[in-house]
């Protein structure tokens, strides 16, 4: 059975096919939200706080943390902020982080002063990219996320998007690195431009778990790019893409009605067992007025358990705004 560990401090997650669903926590990302950007600019962190706070109180299994403020010199400018970044997140929170970023000297920097076991997000099919962050996956005993792009760009075509996401399953193995310690983002496309786009994901996703024997991620939002109501297209993405075998995503927790379908997923998947979370987290459910759907107690929500920026950049993705 394919498990990826990742850890802070204090705590093991483990990413699996038997495992509950992994909820990774996309907010700690300047791009796209100018406000945040501006305040981190500034050496002010009060948003950080508050979204990587509310975050795991929702129910975020993981945190993302993202310090692209700008491209302008971010070999420069990226490292020491992520650095202060991830030191004040962990100060925070006892859940493991995924080191998001682009910039090879930021990752590697974020690298030495994380505690426990974080994932590395991310790496793609590209040479230039294979040899820079294989190695510090190696160095540090880290997972990578894998996206399965290259030189030639993000493929329309499934069975292309699989053939870079085995190259860099290969190519990471001459690194000593295992498959459990990669984790394939197949690339999901917005539905609202590509009809077959969900079609696509679920079956990449089979072939991957089968095949590769690799756990999966995905920037939740991305199926949505473009669409009225949002969240209503991701909370019945959520369970299917589940179904089909994906084992965590990059989203945002703080969404009541995509958390709902989160752990009406692991119920019905078999990883929830005896319903224990589910029971846990709305055993005193009320209905929100007009039907919608409810949050939880944070504190009940605590015990459960489409991005912005970094790698959605990279590939040119789009994530939910606000």
């Amino acid at each position: 059975m394919t498990r990826t560990i990742v850890a802070s401090a204090t705590r093991e997650i483990i990413i699996g096919f038997d495992q509950p669903f992994c909820v990774i926590g996309e907010r700690i990302n300047p791009t796209g939200r100018k406000k945040l950007a501006a305040e981190m600019m500034e050496g002010n962190f009060d948003t950080v706080i508050k979204d990587a706070l509310e975050q795991v109180a929702a129910g975020a299994t993981m945190l993302d943390v993202n310090a692209g403020v700008t491209s302008v010199n971010p070999n420069e400018t990226e490292p020491g902020l992520l650095v202060k970044t991830m030191e004040i997140v962990q100060g925070l929170v006892d859940v493991p982080l995924s080191i998001d970023s682009s910039v090879t000297a930021a990752i590697e920097a974020a690298l030495k002063v994380a505690k426990g076991r974080p994932l590395i997000n991310s790496v793609t099919g590209e040479e230039e990219k294979l040899e820079a962050i294989l190695p510090l996956c190696a160095k540090y005993n880290v997972p990578v996320v894998a996206i399965s792009n290259d030189e030639t760009g993000i493929s329309q075509d499934p069975d292309v998007r699989f053939a870079v996401a085995k190259k860099i399953v290969e190519r990471a193995a001459d690194y000593g690195i295992k498959p459990c310690d990669i984790v394939v983002d197949p690339l999901v496309m917005p539905i609202g431009a590509v009809g077959s786009a969900g079609l696509q994901v679920f079956a990449l996703v089979r072939r991957l778990r089968e095949e590769l024997k690799v756990n999966t991620t995905c920037g939740l939002s991305n199926i949505s790019f473009g669409l009225p109501h949002r969240h209503g297209i991701n909370a019945g993405f959520i369970p299917m893409v589940i179904g089909a075998g994906m084992t965590s995503a990059i989203m945002n927790p703080c969404r009541p009605q995509e958390m709902e379908a989160v752990r009406a997923a692991n119920v019905l998947n078999g990883t929830d067992e005896n319903c224990y979370n589910w029971i846990k987290t709305y055993r005193d459910y009320k209905p929100a007025e007009g039907g919608a759907a409810a949050a939880p107690a944070p504190a009940a929500a605590s015990a459960g358990g489409g991005r912005r920026g970094g790698r959605a950049a990279r590939v040119g993705a789009g994530a939910a705004t606000e």
